[in-house]
C-alpha cells in the first residue's frame, strides 16, 4: 500500500545545504560532500533505528553494513557483465545461485536439473519469472494468450510482470478468514493457455503461506507452472521450519514447484538490489533469454534483463550469505519469531483486535470495533509506522531485527494498549482517522476514481523530486 504523507517542505534539506539547480561548474572537497552526506545519513536512520518501523529495515546492524560496504567497495567499478576481466564475478553470482539452491532443497529434484538467476531484486526476480513461463509455453506448447492465476493477496509485481509482458493476470479470490488462496476457484480457472499459477510463501499483506503442496497438485495435473514467492520470507521461512515453527512445505520438495523468487536483500541481509529467482528446469531459465546475433556491433546475449551491473552487489551479497552461514540466519531467525509471537500476543490481549489469518514473522491485525486506522493515528505520534492495508482496513508489522532489540516489544505492548483506549474514544466521538484518506476513505470504497487519485499522488511525489525551488 501506498503510504502518502505531504511532505512538510518540498525541497528537503534546501535550507540547510542548498539546492543545486544544475551541475557546478566546480566541484566541492570531497570531505566536505561526506560530512554533508554522514549528516542526513545520521539524521534518517534514527528514524529506524528504535526498532518502531515495519520492515524496511531487515538488518538493521550497522558493524554488518560496514562490512558489506566493504566487499561492496572492492568491486563497486567493477561491470558484472565482463567476466573475462573480472572472473570473481561468476564466482559470485555461481555460489549465490548454489546457496539459495541447498536453502530451498534443490537436491529433492531429480527430474532435471535446477538453476537459477541473480536478478535486481523482488520484482526482477517475478518479471524474470513470467518472461520465462511465457516464453517457454510458447515453444513448447503453442500457446498465444498465455496467463498467469495469482492470489489476490499475491504481490503487485505479477500484475507489473504481466502488463509489460503482454500476459493477462487472473486474480483468485482468497478466504478472508484464513487469507489463502480459494484452490477451487484457481482449479476452475485454468485452462489451455495458463501458463503457470501462483503461491506465497509468504505474502506481504497477512505474512501468511499459501497451501502450496494442494497449489502443486493442481499445477503437475494440468500440466502448468507454480510459482513461489518467496520474495519476502524466503531466507527466514526455512529456518523457521528448522527452529520447528508450523511452516508448510513451500519449496523444491513439493513436486509441483518450478520455480522461486526470494530475496536476498531482504532476511538474507544482502544491500537493496539483489534478489534470486530458481528454476526447476534449466529449460525454464534459458526460455527467457535475449540475444540478437546479427546487430552490427557485434553478438549480443543477455541471461537476464539487467545489462551493465555493479559487481559490488553480487560481491556484497556473497559475503552477505558466508560470513552468517546457516548458523547466523537460524539465530537471528529464531530472534525474530520469537519477537513477532509476542508482538501478536499483545495484539491478543485486546478483544477489539483481531490477527488475519495464521501469521508467521509477520503479522496484520484489524479490527470489528472501530476503524483501525484510529489506532494508526496514534501509533504514528509514538514513532511506529506500520503499513497500511484495505480490504479489510488493517495494519501490519513486518518484525525484522531491529524490533528484537531490549524494550521495543515492551515499548510495543504499551503504546498499542494507549492507542486502543484512543481509537474507542475517537470511535464514540464519531470522528474519522487521519491517516485513512488513501488507505480506506479514498481507495478503499473507490475503483476508477482512485487510479486517478493514485496516480496524481504519484505524479506529485515524482514532480516534487524532480523540480527546484525558485531562486
Amino acid at each position: 500500500m501506498l503510504d502518502y504523507v505531504p511532505m512538510s517542505n518540498d525541497y528537503p534539506y534546501a535550507e540547510k545545504y542548498g539546492v543545486n539547480r544544475a551541475l557546478p561548474e566546480h566541484g566541492r572537497d570531497r570531505g566536505e560532500v561526506l560530512d554533508e552526506l554522514r549528516a542526513m545519513a545520521k539524521a534518517e536512520d534514527a528514524t529506524w533505528e528504535s526498532g518502531r518501523i515495519s520492515g524496511t529495515m531487515y538488518c538493521g546492524d550497522h558493524e554488518h553494513y560496514a562490512f558489506l560496504n566493504e566487499a561492496f567497495g572492492l568491486y563497486a567499478h567493477v561491470n558484472a557483465l565482463q567476466r573475462d576481466i573480472c572472473p570473481s564475478q561468476t564466482r559470485f553470482e555461481g555460489e549465490v545461485i548454489a546457496m539459495a539452491l541447498d536453502l530451498f532443497h534443490s537436491e529433492a529434484v531429480d527430474e532435471s536439473t535446477p538453476v537459477g538467476l541473480v536478478t535486481s531484486g523482488g520484482t526482477g526476480s517475478i518479471c524474470h519469472a513470467v518472461l520465462a513461463y511465457r516464453d517457454h509455453a510458447a515453444a513448447t506448447r503453442g500457446t498465444t494468450r498465455p496467463n498467469v492465476i495469482k492470489p489476490e493477496t499475491a504481490h503487485p509485481a505479477f500484475d507489473k510482470a504481466c502488463h509489460l509482458f503482454g500476459v493477462e493476470l487472473r486474480r483468485a479470490p482468497v478466504d478472508p478468514a484464513t487469507t489463502l488462496v480459494d484452490l477451487e476457484w484457481v482449479s476452475e480457472h485454468i485452462d489451455d493457455q495458463t501458463v503457470a499459477v501462483v503461491g506465497s510463501a509468504c505474502n506481504y499483506g497477512y505474512g501468511t503461506v499459501d497451501p502450496i503442496a494442494e497449489l502443486g497438485e493442481i499445477a503437475q495435473a494440468r500440466g502448468i507452472g507454480l510459482h513461489v514467492d518467496g520474495c519476502l520470507g524466503g531466507f527466514i521461512l526455512p529456518f523457521g521450519q528448522e527452529l520447528g515453527y508450523d511452516i508448510p512445505l513451500f519449496d523444491f520438495r513439493v513436486p509441483g514447484v518450478t520455480s522461486i523468487s526470494a530475496d536476498t536483500h531482504k532476511y538474507g541481509y544482502a544491500f537493496k538490489g539483489s534478489s534470486t529467482v530458481l528454476f526447476r528446469d534449466k529449460a525454464l531459465r534459458n526460455a527467457q533469454y535475449f540475444f540478437l546475433t546479427d546487430w552490427s556491433g557485434g553478438k549480443y546475449c543477455s541471461p537476464g534483463m539487467d545489462g551493465s551491473r555493479s559487481g559490488g552487489l553480487l560481491a556484497a551479497t556473497w559475503a552477505s550469505l558466508v560470513s552468517l552461514g546457516r548458523e547466523g540466519y537460524r539465530r537471528y531467525a529464531e530472534q525474530i519469531f520469537a519477537t513477532s509471537s509476542a508482538m501478536q500476543e499483545a495484539v491478543l490481549t485486546h478483544p477489539e483486535l483481531r490477527l488475519l489469518g495464521k501469521p508467521t514473522f509477520l503479522f496484520s491485525f484489524t479490527s470489528d470495533a472501530f476503524d483501525v486506522y484510529h489506532v494508526n493515528d496514534f501509533m504514528r505520534k509514538r514513532g511506529w509506522r506500520f503499513n497500511g492495508q484495505q480490504y479489510p482496513n488493517a495494519l501490519h508489522m513486518a518484525v525484522t531485527r531491529p524490533q528484537t532489540q531490549p524494550g521495543v516489544v515492551e515499548g510495543f505492548a504499551a503504546d498499542l494498549a494507549d492507542a486502543v483506549a484512543y481509537a474507542r474514544e475517537q470511535e464514540a466521538a464519531g470522528l474519522s482517522p487521519h491517516s485513512g484518506a488513501i488507505y480506506g476513505g479514498v481507495a478503499g470504497g473507490m475503483t476508477d476514481e482512485a487510479d486517478e487519485f493514485i496516480k496524481m499522488v504519484m505524479a506529485d511525489m515524482m514532480d516534487r523530486q524532480q523540480s527546484v525551488p525558485p531562486a
